[in-house]
């Protein structure tokens, strides 16, 4: 009795599994593995992000000295690194450039600052997007391949009553119970995958939008201090 017990426990239904069955549930662990892993990491870099970005912009909104805010998140750089500090940085940078050139008129300054706003704002959304493909290949082809295994387990179930002359409850438990282990780790990774996937997609696109607002109101901010000092210069 403790032996057939022991042989209809979940390990030993794994043990006793096929060859294929083990390498799909191998196979369903690992992508599993994965990616809690990455939900982990993505969670908390995006409360990361959103926690410093929020604050950047607090600090962009006070701040009456763009050119003094941009020393100090160049000195900051590599410790108070966020996403809005980078596409000020990039933004702030191609515009004091851009103003240093002889001869240059205001129109082809904030043309120049909106190009690099848009490359820079392309690379924050590479870096929002990155991992979600992942989750979105295990959350939609897990629950398939646990299918295939459980398929094929109850497949090899079946050939074994064909070489016995009577059939059991028995006879037929372990190995259709053995198939739909593969299903249930199947469902086990798929499931917070997508929740995890739509979690992160919403979150993204929420600091994705606030990133092109951010944008819009430096280039504001920017071409109301490049307009003021070409009329000063006129006056003058």
């Amino acid at each position: 009795m403790q032996a057939t017990n022991e042989h209809m426990s979940i390990w030993g239904l794994v043990s006793d599994a096929s060859l294929v069955v083990q390498a799909v549930m191998l196979c369903l662990v690992l992508a599993s593995l994965l990616s809690w892993y990455l939900i982990v990491q993505r969670g908390w870099s995006l409360g990361r992000s959103e926690r410093q970005s929020a604050a950047f912009l607090q600090r962009f909104r006070a701040s009456g000295d763009l050119a003094l805010l941009y020393r100090e998140s160049q000195a900051n750089g590599t410790q108070e690194d966020t996403p809005l500090q980078r596409i000020f940085v990039d933004g702030y940078q191609a515009f004091s450039q851009l103003q240093r050139q002889p001869q240059i008129d205001s129109d082809t300054v904030l043309e120049g600052v909106e190009r690099s706003l848009y490359v820079s704002l392309a690379e924050q959304d590479e870096r929002l997007d990155k991992g979600l493909a992942f989750l979105a290949t295990v959350g939609s082809v897990s629950p398939y391949i646990g299918l295939f295994g459980t398929v094929w387990g109850i497949m090899n179930a079946f050939l074994g009553l064909s070489q016995v002359q009577q059939a059991t409850l028995n006879t037929v438990a372990p190995g259709i119970a053995e198939a739909l282990i593969a299903t249930a780790i199947g469902l086990f990774a798929a499931i917070p995958a997508v929740m995890a996937y739509n979690r992160f997609s919403a979150r993204g696109q929420t600091l994705s939008a606030r990133q092109y607002s951010f944008a819009n109101e430096l280039q504001a901010r920017l071409h109301k201090r490049l307009h003021c000092t070409v009329s000063m210069a006129a006056v003058a």
